[in-house]
């Protein structure tokens, strides 16, 4: 039995020494490509002089809102100070127990309308639709049947008037240029099919007319954690990823896409969970099955600031879906899965969802009960295993810092030295607590019923989540 377990745990310590080593290596080359693309970027725009072009792509802006009356007129009116001329905004309102539609009603003094909708996607049915053009750019209220985030952007595709869309929460805020940073990709290349933008979180931001005033960071840890975690994947991943025209996901919280080519591949599936995956895999799926040439962009310029879950409660809940949608994705579009006809996108992008992302806390826990066994049979080095972790934590919370960081030299943010040291040590704290939590809610979100719910947190005034 000894030599059983040593023989199992050498073969188990290969694999896991691999296995890290591989995930350490991309961890330092993402974050260090993210940094020195954002730096070149600045300093770029720093040397030259942009000239500005009276050029606009007309874009519809969909915002579906489930029980959002708290945020929702804050949303739309941010979205009427956007730096650009040529939009519109719909709102669809899948069927709130709440007062969203009202809210907007009284508040933009809209007018109920017999609009007819040409559903080229399939979409639960219209219960009223409201208008007004009083205000910078024409806004829509569509009343519809609850169906779910997915059936409500459907229903904002088909009732859209332009050529390219953007989808947003109903509590988020886009800063006064991101609509036109992340347009501009498309004015370049016609081959783009969909960009993403940077999601920032608001919890401890200042923003008015779109414009940020005052950061610092969020006083609640759970958030000001998230806020390493974010800039680590979105500062660094996918800026990694878009170098070779493989990111697998656009948030759905800012995302643009080109209207013709999602209605071609059938638009958001309403049965998935993690929507925003899914269609962008969709789309690498359709172009490349029908060698349609494409590009889906990543445009950190591009910002959007959103709330995030400021307790245990709601950010487990938010990771379960996530990771089911995941799943859901994953094992839909398997044919990517070591497949050269996808290039980087499988043997990259795809294998590294797989292994550590979907897998992971399969593999994590394993890894845990071999520790376990091993110190069982007297097989484990303790000091050894201590420093090991530490020498982990350690390097992911330096790349963590290194991309935080990275993000308020280029945004030119004014921090004090209290949040850089509050940055460091909660960086550490991040990729060792926060993630073993998330560890344990994204396995146990593999099993029990999968409900086609809206996701909820707890929503706050924007001034309120300072």
């Amino acid at each position: 039995m000894l030599e059983f377990g040593k023989i199992f745990l050498t073969i188990v310590g290969l694999f896991f020494a691999i296995y890290l080593l591989l995930y350490s290596t991309y961890l330092f080359l993402s974050a260090m490509v993210g940094s020195l693309i954002l730096y070149r970027n600045r300093h770029r725009n720093l040397m030259k002089n942009q000239i500005e072009h009276d050029f606009f792509v007309p874009v519809s802006i969909i915002v579906p809102a489930y029980n959002e009356e708290i945020t929702v007129c804050h949303t739309v009116e941010s979205l009427l100070g956007l730096d650009y001329k040529l939009y519109e905004i719909i709102v669809v309102d899948d069927g709130s127990k709440d007062e969203t539609a009202k809210k907007l009603i009284e508040r933009y003094h809209m007018i109920k309308t017999n609009r007819p909708i040409h559903r080229q996607i399939k979409c639960k049915n219209v219960k009223e639709i409201y208008e007004t053009t009083d205000y910078k750019v024409p806004i829509t209220l569509i009343r519809k049947e609850n169906g779910g985030k997915s059936d409500s952007l459907n229903m904002g595709i088909n009732a859209s008037n332009f050529p390219y869309f953007i989808c947003m929460d109903a509590d988020s805020t886009l800063q006064i240029d991101s609509l036109k940073n992340i347009v501009r990709p498309v004015l370049e290349d016609e081959s783009i099919v969909a960009c993403g933008g940077i999601i920032r979180i608001a919890n401890g931001a200042t923003v008015r007319d779109g414009i940020v005033c005052e950061y610092h960071m969020p006083k609640n840890i759970l958030v000001a954690m998230q806020v390493m975690e974010y800039d680590r994947s979105f500062l660094a991943s996918r800026i990694f990823f878009d170098q070779f025209n493989g990111n697998l996901i656009i948030s759905g919280a800012f995302g643009l896409f080109k209207k013709e080519c999602v209605i071609e591949c059938g638009g958001y599936d309403t049965n998935n969970l993690g929507e925003d995956f899914e269609l962008v895999t969709k789309l690498h799926v359709f172009c490349r099955r029908h060698n349609y040439p494409y590009r889906i962009k990543y445009i950190p310029e591009a910002v959007c600031w959103t709330q995030a879950p400021d307790n245990l409660k709601d950010l487990c809940k938010q990771r379960k879906r996530w990771n089911v949608g995941l799943t859901q994705s994953m094992l839909k579009y398997k044919e990517m899965f070591i497949n050269p006809k996808y290039g980087f996108v499988s043997f990259i992008s795809y294998l590294y969802f797989l292994l550590y992302e979907l897998l992971s806390p399969f593999l994590e826990l394993f890894g845990l009960f071999t520790m376990y066994f091993a110190y069982k049979l007297d097989l484990l080095n303790v000091p050894y295993m201590i420093l090991f972790f530490f020498i982990y934590a350690v390097y992911g919370g330096l790349l963590s810092v290194t991309t935080f960081l990275a993000r308020v030299h280029v945004e030119n943010l004014k921090i004090s030295g209290k949040d850089i040291l509050k940055a460091i040590f909660l960086a550490i704290f991040e990729i060792t607590f926060l993630r073993f939590i998330l560890v344990i809610v994204r396995f146990c979100s593999f099993f029990g019923r999968k409900k086609k719910t809206w996701g909820s947190i707890k929503r706050y005034n924007v001034e309120e989540t300072n």
